[in-house]
């Protein structure tokens, strides 16, 4: 791994509330920063950041760490990889010879694969013995112009299942390199490589930086699959990227298009609208609206009128509202997609669409009365069971009151009575919740289903008694090097869980070490949940009362608890009940 000393220099030149604003609009909180969290979806921020300590925590979900971990999660990197971009990013060289050999390619190494490839497609495309029908396709049938294609850097890959990586081994690129950049696949029955991409329109994905990240690739005729793209790589995580925001991020400020395919973005961007962007072969995911929130405050979505657009587009419209991002809809007459509806009624038009976008509950409530027939007295209440029930999961009371008003008027019924379906559906899911909150209580307290630590839930007391004395040893040097030099009885003999015996064994030989304990080297042993956890016992115990005195009294707890039952286990269920309760009370009271 990397030595010691250059990892304590990327972590002192990486301020660890530098990076992780790069990513998250934090402001400040006393001495430390808050922020909502950029790994799961949320209206009230629980994501911290701790500069003293140089970590950082989320309440919500549980995720924390130091700057290492962040960038692993933020970017989906493996430990050395986050290192490397780290050092980047800070003017740090990590020599070759300092890093052992890595069991597969590198970030940086995939990388360089996918530009030499995107050169090669490229250069296929403009070749017009190779390239021809392709370009023929790109300017003919999609009306671009050479700009628009050299802008986005399409290419062609061609018909024949080695060329490419014929190409990339004289650049001298391994077969395991190009498959795990999935570059290449390999046949299961003769074992031979071949190239993943054929006779497609070739599109890079570039990240925000520049990088080629990953490829889609299209057919030109009517053949299935109509696209291709590239699966999760070390450069690369589909769910984690927008198409196209290497452009639309610098007019990205009042609102972004969001588009479902790639010739739709760079249609739009031929047209003049450079804030569009699309997702990758998939569905909107919780990733990527918070990428949203990152760059903008309101989102049209530009999805097409077909059944698959029109679900993708109710998925959208969720997971952006969840992120606090403004959602409207466009609803195009005449065309199928943008990029149909720019060569039909030109550009002029779409902008004057693009004004009368509606927003998302207008959007639903005219799709749920022309699903249904209004003037029937069955198909009037099953339109309002829908809308009433669209409108109890609006998180904000004001919303409430606006959309039963104008769902009122739209069917022909009271406020009134809307208002008490809705506050009906509400109380119902609230005692759903309730339910659920009460059994992941009764879970939590019996440490079920604890992936991290399993071995919790056969001692409560053994596991309670060992985050006191680790949390302590993570707080306090005096406590770990008690621990580690044997002034104070502890050993790993007295812990009960595995995970417990692996942390206290971590700690103390990072402090026995001659550079002493550093968080920052955990992350070369523990999982990215290991290292949340671990901040999560370092965060409860630093709200407790702690000294010296209470270390050893801790030490002695464990040891007493390593052979004691769980009898307080009625008591402390009760306890989380009771949390459980007074946080439902708070809620409501909002």
């Amino acid at each position: 791994m990397i030595p010691r000393e250059i990892i304590d220099e990327i972590v002192y030149r990486n301020n660890i509330e530098d990076v992780i604003s790069s990513y998250v609009t934090l402001k400040r909180a006393g001495s430390n920063f808050k922020g909502n969290c950029p790994f799961h979806s949320e209206r009230t921020p629980s994501f911290t950041v701790f500069p003293a300590t140089k970590s950082f925590y989320c309440f919500g979900c549980g995720a924390g760490g130091d700057v290492i971990s962040f960038t692993m999660r933020a970017e989906n990197l493996e430990y050395v990889d986050a290192l490397e971009l780290l050092a980047q990013k800070s003017g740090i060289t990590i020599p070759k010879d300092k890093v052992d050999a890595p069991t597969g390619p590198s970030r940086k190494r995939v990388l360089e694969m996918n530009l030499d490839a995107a050169k090669f497609f490229r250069s296929c495309l403009f070749d017009k013995n190779i390239g021809g029908e392709a370009m023929k396709y790109l300017t003919e049938t999609r009306q671009l112009s050479t700009s628009t294609i050299r802008r986005f850097g399409l290419g062609y890959s061609p018909n024949d299942f080695g060329a490419l990586t014929n190409h990339m081994h004289k650049l001298g690129y391994t077969d395991e390199e190009l498959t795990v950049g999935f570059l290449c696949g390999k046949s299961k029955k003769t074992g031979r490589t071949y190239d993943y991409f054929r006779n497609r329109v070739i599109f890079p994905i570039i990240d925000t930086i520049g990088n080629v990240i990953g490829f889609g690739g299209r057919v030109m005729d009517g053949s299935e699959p109509k696209y291709l793209n590239t699966s999760d790589t070390p450069a690369f995580k589909k769910s984690n990227n927008l198409f196209a925001l290497n452009f639309a991020k610098a007019n990205a400020e009042e609102q972004l298009i969001l588009c479902e395919g790639y010739m739709d973005v760079i249609a739009l961007h031929a047209a003049g609208f450079e804030n569009a962007v699309a997702t990758l072969g998939t569905a909107i995911t919780p990733s990527q609206a918070r990428i949203f929130a990152k760059y903008t405050k309101k989102v049209i979505i530009t999805y097409d009128s077909d059944n698959a657009g029109q679900a993708a587009a109710d998925k959208a419209m969720r997971y952006l509202a969840e992120v606090g991002v403004e959602v409207r809809v466009l609803r195009l007459s005449g065309a199928k997609d943008p990029d149909e509806y720019i060569k039909k009624f030109g550009k002029e038009s779409f902008h004057n669409m693009l004004s009368e976008s509606k927003g998302s509950f207008d959007y639903k409530l005219d799709k749920v009365i022309i699903s249904h027939d209004i003037t029937q007295p069955q198909g009037l209440l099953r339109a309002s069971a829908e809308i009433c029930s669209i409108i109890a999961g609006t998180y904000s009371s004001v919303e409430r009151e606006i959309y039963i008003s104008t769902a009122s008027k739209r069917l022909g019924i009271s406020v009134d009575s809307l208002k008490a379906d809705v506050e009906r559906i509400q109380r119902q899911r609230q005692k759903e919740q309730a339910e659920k909150q009460s059994k992941e209580a009764y879970m939590s307290v019996k440490s079920i289903n604890d992936r991290v630590n399993p071995d919790a839930s056969k001692n409560i007391k053994a596991s309670a008694a060992e985050e006191a004395v680790l949390g302590l040893m993570l707080i306090f040097p005096e406590c770990r090097n008690g621990a580690a030099t044997g002034k104070i009885d502890v050993s790993e003999d007295d812990f009960s869980t595995s995970f417990g015996k692996r942390v206290f064994s971590a700690i103390c030989e990072l402090e026995r070490t001659d550079e002493g304990f550093s968080k920052a080297m955990l992350g070369q042993v523990f999982s990215l949940d290991e290292i949340s956890r671990i901040e999560s016992i370092e965060q409860k115990r630093s709200t407790l009362s702690n000294s010296k005195e209470m270390f050893e009294t801790c030490v002695q707890s464990l040891k007493q608890s390593k052979s004691s039952g769980d009898d307080d286990i009625l008591a402390m269920f009760e306890k989380k009940r009771l949390e459980a309760k007074k946080l439902r009370e708070s809620k409501a009271s909002k």
